[in-house]
């Protein structure tokens, strides 16, 4: 591994692979959108979830509303700094940067899609298609997991399965949540899941990109 493939955040072997995933996730949150754009009534996908999870114990609230906690403003903001200290202390600035840009731009992109689909839950004034918490979690979630394969060295195939893992695993914590505590349809926490598969990985090779530019322009021309 040479040291610049060492310090990008997006590892040359998994571009292929997560841009393929990037596209197919804009598409789901396209179609999703289109479909409930306007509305405010679960669909029958929703609906199947909602009785599925419905009548969960004091105890299975409580670990909702834990989780549900880390993507409120304190709870996120406190994620990132963990984050970002811990990618500074492994002398990996680069992710630092993507800790921040990656879930400001996914929640961001989550802000503003809500605002064109319209999809509302519980009243006219919330807004619900995609979930923020869910994109916002399943970001870090994704840059842990591509730190980790670069670090690691990971090929291909390991590298691949380690980040749909970690995705898989931070939007199911995150989209369980939002669904038992009723903050969200099912097809919310899908598109915001798919947001941040969509949005994370053009997020890291801009961050990748803009670095390496900027270390060649801080090379003194050879003579």
């Amino acid at each position: 591994m040479t040291g610049r493939s060492a310090s990008e955040v997006l590892p040359p072997s998994l571009r292929v692979w997560l841009g393929l995933i990037a596209v197919v996730a804009a598409s789901v949150v396209v179609v999703l959108g289109g479909r409930y754009a306007d509305d405010s009534e679960p669909g029958a996908m929703d609906a199947r979830i909602w009785a599925a999870v419905d009548g969960a114990g004091p105890l299975w609230r409580d670990v909702a509303l834990a989780t549900d906690f880390l993507g409120e403003p304190v709870g996120a903001a406190t994620l990132v700094v963990a984050a970002v200290t811990g990618c500074l202390v492994l002398r990996r600035p680069r992710a630092a940067v993507l800790v921040v840009a990656g879930a400001g731009v996914s929640v961001g992109a989550a802000t503003l899609l809500k605002q064109v689909v319209g999809r509302t839950i519980h009243g006219d004034g919330n807004l619900s298609y995609p979930s923020g918490h869910t994109a916002f979690l399943t970001a870090l979630a994704l840059v842990g997991a591509l730190l980790a394969a670069g670090r690691l060295g990971l090929g291909r195939t390991a590298g691949a399965l380690l980040v749909l893992a970690a995705a898989l695993a931070a939007g199911a914590a995150m989209g369980w949540a939002q669904v038992t505590l009723g903050a969200h349809y099912p097809t919310d926490v899908l598109g915001g899941w798919c947001t941040a598969l969509a949005v994370l990985p053009a997020t890291a090779w801009l961050v990748d990109r803009t670095a390496d530019r900027t270390a060649g322009a801080g090379r003194p021309e050879r003579r």
